[in-house]
């Protein structure tokens, strides 16, 4: 949760004044959006308690309706990019090698991911049938990611992801999100794409990316025409 210079006020119960002065003088963790400032409440919160600070996020405060983006297939697959001839002959291997080509993506970050979809795997596959998977982390990682993004990632060789069908992956879509109700959205008009069986067979040609993106166009067009629910 992002927070305000009065919110935070609340939450550490004290005056604005005292807030703001902390500001000038560098004294709290903050992020500044143009000529706003805003507040990470878990790093206030570890902040907080490195100075035993009170902490606590009012009724009001945690019951106001914030509203969260919600981006379309296309610019989260263009943030994500497509990855050719992704090698490994295990799903330990071929997800490590993925999660090393996606560019978007800092150092750190690529080894919380791959730890969070090995986790994931863990608990079940995420091979979801006709040669696909859509590997992702059990929770969205909130506090490492700011958008979303789909790495398309097209593997040298069908991989054994023990999918609900048996079949082999040659195709994986690996989705981040910094919330579950992005990763549902997005993962909902995903699967609207891989019911067509017309998609999957246009995906065993290992597209190039211009006609991948022209193709993920034309779904999102058609779900925005009420055509996919």
């Amino acid at each position: 949760m992002k927070l305000t210079i009065n919110e935070v006020a609340q939450c550490l119960r004290l005056p604005v004044s005292t807030v703001e002065r902390w500001i000038r003088q560098g004294r709290i963790p903050i992020q500044k959006t143009g000529n706003r400032y805003l507040f990470n409440e878990s790093t206030l919160e570890k902040w907080a308690a490195m100075y035993k600070l009170p902490f606590s996020i009012p009724e009001k405060v945690n019951k106001t309706p914030r509203q969260t983006k919600m981006e379309n297939l296309l610019p989260s697959m263009k943030r994500g990019g497509l990855l050719y001839d992704i090698k490994g002959d295990d799903v330990e291997t071929v997800l490590k090698n993925a999660v090393e080509n996606i560019h978007y993506l800092s150092s750190s970050i690529k080894e919380i991911l791959y730890s969070s979809l090995l986790e994931r795997e863990h608990l079940t596959s995420t091979g979801i049938g006709k040669g696909v998977a859509i590997p992702h982390p059990h929770d969205p990682l909130k506090d490492t990611i700011k958008n979303s993004l789909i790495s398309t990632c097209f593997l040298e060789k069908p991989i054994d992801f023990k999918a609900v069908d048996g079949r082999p992956v040659f195709v994986m879509f690996i989705l981040l999100s910094s919330s579950r109700k992005i990763h549902l959205h997005l993962l909902s008009r995903l699967s609207f794409c891989i019911r067509e069986n017309a998609f999957v067979e246009f995906l065993k040609i290992t597209p190039d990316s211009t006609a991948f993106f022209s193709n993920i166009v034309d779904f999102e067009n058609r779900l925005v025409k009420g055509e996919g629910y």
